[in-house]
């Protein structure tokens, strides 16, 4: 894998950075449209990561897109127990929401303060 010339970034513009936030609120907000809103900013993020030269912009695309398709199996993987009863399925799902939401939060937070998501 070629090593990342950081001397080669330029400086990202406003519409670069509101670009940014609209994704994260795709994705914060996805509850509401039962995740369309979330496959919808996980293609664009997908597309924008292609073009990326900014290592920072770069990681918050790479993150949003873990988070998405972490969320995704942990849905899967806790889906039988709505077969059990309603309850231990609305708690899974519920605490896999709660994930989603925080990780979506702390990379919009990190994002507005210039940081890598991590």
């Amino acid at each position: 894998m070629a090593e990342t010339n950081f001397a080669e970034f330029t400086e990202k513009s406003a519409n670069d950075r509101t670009f940014m936030y609209v994704l994260y609120g795709l994705h914060t907000v996805a509850w509401a449209s039962m995740g369309t809103l979330a496959v919808i900013a996980v293609i664009l993020n997908y597309i924008k990561r292609m073009d990326e030269a900014d290592a920072v912009y770069a990681s918050h695309h790479n993150y949003m897109i873990s988070t998405f398709w972490w969320t995704v199996l942990w849905l899967i993987v806790t889906a039988p127990l709505w077969l059990l009863l309603v309850f231990p399925g609305a708690i899974a799902y519920g605490i896999v929401g709660l994930w989603y939401l925080y990780r979506c939060l702390r990379g919009l937070f990190r994002f507005s303060e210039g940081k890598p998501p991590f």
